[in-house]
């Protein structure tokens, strides 16, 4: 675990190629008193020399660069040198696919490069810089704000709290899986091990608008089974896995025998959209028993009064353990609520996962022409 001392500064070390963008970076970072910019690199062999002369504790990293791309840099940090990464790119297909392989490579987190607007970037974006610095700060990478946060609403905000549906005798178990920070990693290595005729799956994980199709479909290229970004309508179908947009809250309902993807535009929960708070409460509400619920690594503490609601309702329920997790905030926050039963390895998710699925007994699921429909 990164052993940073929580009563001295971060020291961060700002990698960039872009004068302009190190310089707007190094301005958001000041703006927290609990961080110091211990220098900036323009590419990935200033950043070498550096980062042993300076000993910084967290990276940003641009994911391109000329000479030695970010990714290449990242991977032979990872390997000779591990260090708590937040990759900085812009939100673009292009750029959300490389972001999502620095994830793969160990990176803790990404941000979106700073816009020209200045006023904007220190009032809105810097206070989110800042937050995943010190995320990060506390992670674990493999081998204070100035702006006053908005009010945190909760799930009641999106769909009011009904009491639970018993579910239906031999009815498919459904699977719901909520992460954050780290997750896009950490699910990919559950949905690597499910099988082709796995239960659904209902997934949300924190992602900007522009990366959750891309993300799905990385997924699905990685998975036995068939990974796509939800979409309302949807009937949920056994070796289906549903991503929630990056921008919609994910809701499953009841339609009779059949369980449906819904998409809520309404607000931030916890200020997370999708909220992983919100596909829980949904589907403790129309399942019942007759889930299983996964909250795996992630900042804060999003999903846990969620997992709480699914083991209430008679859900089987577990978290990711501190040592896989990048952060274990969520997870842990989850654990301390007795919300999850037990706590689980990622390298064992899928399989405990499966465990428990097995447990509920015999099981159909309802096949018909139309439940076919918006699949992909």
């Amino acid at each position: 675990m990164n052993s940073h001392d929580p009563a001295r500064k971060i020291k961060v070390l700002v990698i960039d190629d872009s004068a302009l963008v190190r310089k707007l970076l190094t301005m958001m970072l000041e703006q927290d008193p609990a961080i110091e910019v211990v220098g900036t690199a323009s590419d990935p062999y200033i950043a070498r020399d550096k980062i042993k002369r300076l000993a910084p504790e967290v990276l940003t990293l641009d994911v391109e660069m000329p000479g030695m791309d970010g990714l290449t840099f990242l991977e032979n940090l990872m390997r000779l040198h591990p260090l708590p990464v937040v990759m900085v790119s812009s939100l673009t297909s292009d750029g959300a696919d490389t972001t999502l392989r620095a994830l793969e490579l160990g990176a803790v987190d990404f941000f979106e490069k700073p816009h020209h607007d200045l006023s904007e970037t220190l009032t809105v974006l810097a206070p989110q810089l800042a937050a995943k610095i010190h995320a990060a700060a506390g992670a674990r990478p493999r081998a204070s704000t100035l702006a006053a946060p908005p009010p945190k609403l909760s799930a009641d905000a999106v769909l009011p709290k009904r009491p639970s549906f018993s579910g239906i005798p031999g009815d498919s178990p459904v699977i719901a899986i909520g992460a954050s920070t780290g997750g896009t990693e950490a699910i990919r290595v559950v949905l690597e091990s499910m099988p082709p005729d796995g239960p659904p799956i209902v997934i949300t994980q924190h992602i900007p608008a522009a990366f959750s199709a891309p993300f799905a479909a990385r997924l699905d290229r990685c998975s036995p089974m068939r990974v796509v970004q939800a979409e309302d309508g949807q009937h949920l179908m056994p070796g289906h896995a549903y991503v929630a947009p990056g921008d919609r809250h994910l809701i499953v309902i009841r339609d009779g025998a059949r369980l449906v993807c819904r998409l809520h535009d309404g607000p931030a929960v916890g200020r997370h959209k999708p909220s992983v708070d919100v596909m829980f409460r949904s589907v403790a509400m129309c399942t019942g028993a007759r889930a299983v619920g996964a909250l795996l690594t992630g900042m804060g503490d999003d999903g846990a009064r969620g997992l709480l609601e699914m083991r209430e309702a008679g859900a089987l329920t577990v978290a990711q353990d501190q040592a896989s997790s990048v952060v274990w905030g969520m997870p842990g926050s989850a654990w301390k609520m007795q919300a999850a039963s037990e706590l689980v390895s990622i390298d064992q998710m899928a399989a405990r996962l499966l465990a428990l699925v097995a447990s509920m007994g015999p099981h159909t699921f309802a096949k018909t022409s139309d439940a076919v429909q918006g699949q992909g």
